[in-house]
C-alpha cells in the first residue's frame, strides 16, 4: 500500500509539473518575468526530482546479491537525497541568482495577463497534485500529524512529494504576488523580490529534505512504539526469560532488521531453544510486519 500510494503521488506530480514547466517557460519568454522564469526552473527541477524518485524505486526492487546480501532498499534513500541536492542547486540557487540579477537590472514586464493566467492555472493543478499526495499520505499516517509523519516516515517518496507540492504552491503565490504587484505599481522590483522569495523557499525545503534523508541514509532504527512491540513479543514468548540487548535497523523503507541477544533458561535442549526462537520470530512479525530480517542469539543470563 505504501509503495503503490507513493507511485501514484509521484506520477501525478510528474505529469502536473511537466505540463506546468512548459507553460511557465512560454509565459516567461513572452512577458519577461523573472518570477515566471524562476517558477519554470522550479517546475523543471520538480519534474527531474520525480524521475529520480521513480528510478530509485525501480532500483530498490532489485534482488539481493552476494555483494549486497540485504538488497537495494536504501536506493530509495539515495535518490531522495539527490532530490534535495537538485532542489537546492538547480531550483533554489538559480532562482536566487535570477532574482538578484533582476534587482540590479529591473525591466518592465510585457503582456502581464499571460503569466498571471498561467500562474492561476498552475495553482489549480498544483493543488490537485498536493491533494493526491495528502490522500495517499493519510492512508499511511492515520492519526499522526502531517509534520510528525514527514519527520519520521521511513518511506521517503511521499514526504518528498508533499514538501515539493507545498513549496510549489507557496512559490506560485510568491510569483503571482510579484507579477501582480508589478502590474499594479508598474515597478518591476516586485517581480525580482518574488523571484528571490521563491529561491529562498526552495533552499529552505531542500535543507529540510537533506536533513531528513541523510538521517535515513546513515541508518535509522525502529520507532519507540515498534521497539516496544518487538521487545514485548520477545519477552512474552514461552522459553525466553528476557531480552539482554536489542538493536534494530531499517534496511529499506519497508524492511526492518532486528538483532537481539535473548536469555533462555539453563539446561534446556537445543530443540526447545530453536522452537522458542521460531515462535519469537513469528510473534515479532505479527506485531511489526516490516521486521523481515531477524537474528536472535540465545544466551544463559547470569
Amino acid at each position: 500500500m505504501s509503495t503503490e500510494g507513493s507511485m501514484r503521488a509521484i506520477i501525478a506530480a510528474l505529469l502536473a509539473n511537466t505540463g506546468i514547466a512548459i507553460t511557465k517557460f512560454i509565459a516567461a519568454a513572452i512577458s519577461g518575468s523573472a518570477a515566471m522564469f524562476a517558477e519554470g526552473i522550479h517546475s523543471l527541477a520538480d519534474t527531474g526530482n520525480q524521475i529520480l524518485l521513480l528510478i530509485g524505486g525501480k532500483r530498490a526492487r532489485r534482488s539481493a546479491t552476494a555483494a549486497h546480501p540485504f538488497g537495494y532498499g536504501r536506493s530509495r534513500y539515495i535518490y531522495a537525497f539527490m532530490v534535495s541536492i537538485v532542489l537546492f542547486s538547480v531550483g533554489g540557487l538559480f532562482s536566487m541568482l535570477e532574482g538578484i540579477d533582476k534587482l540590479q537590472h529591473p525591466h518592465e514586464l510585457n503582456q502581464v495577463w499571460i503569466p498571471l493566467t498561467v500562474l492561476s492555472v498552475a495553482i489549480v493543478l498544483e493543488t490537485l497534485s498536493l491533494r493526491t499526495a495528502l490522500v495517499e499520505a493519510k492512508k499511511i499516517r492515520g492519526n499522526t500529524s502531517l509534520v510528525k509523519y514527514i519527520r519520521h516516515a521511513k518511506s521517503p517518496e511521499l514526504p518528498v512529494i508533499l514538501l515539493e507540492d507545498m513549496a510549489a504552491l507557496a512559490g506560485l503565490v510568491f510569483a503571482f504576488a510579484g507579477v501582480g504587484l508589478t502590474a499594479l505599481t508598474h515597478n518591476p522590483i516586485w517581480d525580482a523580490i518574488g523571484t528571490v522569495a521563491i529561491g529562498a523557499l526552495l533552499i529552505a525545503v531542500a535543507v529540510i529534505l537533506g536533513i531528513e534523508t541523510s538521517s535515513l541514509l546513515v541508518g535509522e532504527g525502529a520507532n519507540a512504539d515498534d521497539t516496544k512491540k518487538i521487545r514485548s513479543a520477545l519477552e512474552t514468548t514461552e522459553g525466553i526469560d528476557s531480552v539482554i540487548h536489542m538493536k534494530t535497523l531499517y534496511l529499506g523503507p519497508e524492511e526492518l532488521m532486528v538483532g537481539a541477544k535473548i536469555a533462555v533458561p539453563a539446561g534446556v535442549s537445543s530443540g526447545d531453544i530453536a522452537a522458542a526462537i521460531n515462535a519469537a520470530e513469528a510473534a515479532i512479525r505479527g506485531q511489526v510486519p516490516a521486521a523481515r530480517v531477524i537474528y536472535l542469539e540465545p544466551d544463559i543470563k547470569n
